[in-house]
């Protein structure tokens, strides 16, 4: 998870990483006062997960009270690269001597955690990568200490006294679980401190549990994926017109290949509702599913293992009755694997006029894409 500007400031504040005074604000009227308890020039900053605030005009200096209230106007409310500002960060206009870039990241390909650092901060670090490579430092490291930190801030051109917050920045990348902390930039004041004066950080969803504390991604994603999210389901929209519902992440991707092949639109969603399909389980799910307008029929594909079949017809037939009238568009169902019989006798009995029990995954999803197509 992204966290926005503002939030990655108070998560660098609580580790002791230097930042501006600021506040976050939705409103003009809380700029002013935001700029008024700070008593001098600010930056107002429009707070959206995208970069180029600058270049489309989302962050503004204001000398004055009045001027950071126009400044908030002009932001609030404006589009930057599909993304809508709903907040701006007022923070206290630093005088800048240096600017620098800094970051840890999570190195995948190498299994390791990556440093990288360059005297030429302020500006899009891809750019320096591909115009000046060698103005940027790489550096593998799997620990942090003051003088590994003096030993990078000096191969990149940075000051001695960045080092300490450098340890600072290792300290919210391991505590915090994070695979990117990055600060562009990261500034030397003409009085000689080193300040955090722009700040980026991606949050590791999987360490989530460990961090009860943590800001809700309410802005980021779908809607149905954020109330899958909200569901604990593990969800993710597609853009065909099938929507896939199974157990297991493996099996799931089978499904999506099976009715991309059949033909039509494809699938709708990724949809994995693991190893326990419950009614509460499978209601949540077709809820999310069939909350999508784009979703013309259904397929549920489940291997029994640990739960068995009978368990999950059950669960689907509880689940169709819990909906109700919501439940509006067909469902195929293949079940396979333990106590498939019985599950299979469970949905027969039931005789819900929106299933459509099919034995191979083959012939499923084909049936899911014709009642698609019949339903567009």
């Amino acid at each position: 998870m992204d966290l926005f500007e503002h939030e990655a400031r108070d998560l660098f504040a609580r580790h002791g990483v230097p930042v501006p005074p600021g506040e976050v604000t939705d409103t003009p009227a809380g700029a002013y006062a935001a700029a008024v308890a700070i008593d001098g020039p600010v930056v107002v900053k429009a707070q959206v997960k995208t970069g180029g605030r600058g270049k489309a005009g989302g962050v503004k200096l204001a000398g004055t009270p009045a001027e950071a209230r126009a400044a908030a106007e002009a932001i609030l409310g404006m589009d930057i690269k599909g993304h809508t500002v709903h907040k701006v960060l007022v923070t206290a206009a630093s005088e800048i001597a240096d600017e620098y870039y800094f970051s840890f990241l999570l190195d995948r390909a190498n299994r390791t955690f990556l440093a990288m650092a360059s005297a030429e901060g302020g500006m899009d670090i891809e750019e320096v990568a591909a115009t000046r490579p060698e103005a940027l430092i790489r550096r593998p490291v799997r620990d942090m200490n003051l003088a590994l930190a003096g030993d990078i801030a000096q191969a990149a051109g940075l000051p001695a006294a960045s080092a300490e917050v450098i340890v600072k920045l290792w300290d919210v990348f391991v505590r915090e679980d994070c695979t990117l902390v990055e600060v562009n930039p990261l500034v030397r004041t003409e009085s000689g401190e080193i300040i955090a004066l722009d700040g980026k950080v991606t949050l590791d969803d999987s360490a989530a549990f460990r961090h009860s504390g943590r800001p809700a991604d309410s802005t980021a994603g779908d809607p149905l994926e954020q109330a899958a999210r909200a569901k604990g389901l593990n969800y993710v929209k597609l853009t065909g017109d099938v929507g896939v519902i199974g157990n297991g992440a493996g099996l799931v991707m089978s499904t999506l290949d099976v009715v991309a092949q059949a033909g039509g639109a494809g699938p709708a969603n990724f949809l994995d509702i693991g190893g326990g399909a419950s009614a509460q389980v499978m209601a949540d799910g077709l809820e999310i599913i069939l909350g999508d307008p784009d979703v013309r029929s259904v397929f549920v594909n489940v291997f029994g293992g640990i739960t068995a079949c009978d368990a999950v017809a059950d669960g689907i037939v509880r689940a169709l009755d819990m909906l109700g009238p919501r439940a509006t568009k067909p469902l195929v169902v293949r079940l396979d694997g333990n106590n498939v019989k019985r599950g299979r006798q469970i949905l027969t009995e039931a005789g819900h006029p929106l299933v459509t029990m099919v034995e191979t995954m083959d012939d499923a999803a084909g049936t899911a894409a014709r009642l698609a197509a019949r339903g567009a």
